[in-house]
């Protein structure tokens, strides 16, 4: 299983790839969207895309429109783990394409309900 972790705190995308390992995902790490369309572009399609909403250079709202701009990835697991918790937010993102939401801070089990919730099942 893949996964992509896109997030500009390196602390973040070190506390999600442990726990991601430990699941069973090879994780590949980018700081921001672009950097993750980057990623996503260079390496096998991941079973699913963790996001931050806000970051340099492209933010997690941006990228998730990107993605879905694009028919190859229109079926791709979008999760958006952020702490935007306004409604009218989650709204807009919904609508833009994000599968599911976690909201920071979380706990590995949280993860875990939400990766079953989006059927992406793993080894542990």
């Amino acid at each position: 299983m893949n996964a992509i972790v896109i997030d500009d705190s390196s602390a973040m995308r070190r506390i999600l790839r442990r726990l991601l390992e430990g699941l069973g995902f090879d994780v590949i790490e980018a700081e921001h969207g672009q950097q993750g369309l980057e990623r996503l572009s260079q390496h096998p399609r991941p079973d699913i895309v963790l996001v931050d909403w806000n970051m340099p250079v492209m933010d997690g709202l941006s990228f998730v429109k990107a993605v879905r701009a694009n028919p190859e990835y229109q079926d791709l697991k979008l999760m958006m783990v952020t702490t935007e918790t306004e409604p009218q937010r989650m709204a807009k993102a919904l609508m833009s394409g994000v599968d599911e939401f976690v909201m920071k801070p979380f706990t590995g089990e949280i993860l875990m309900d939400k990766l079953r919730l989006l059927g992406v099942t793993t080894t542990a």
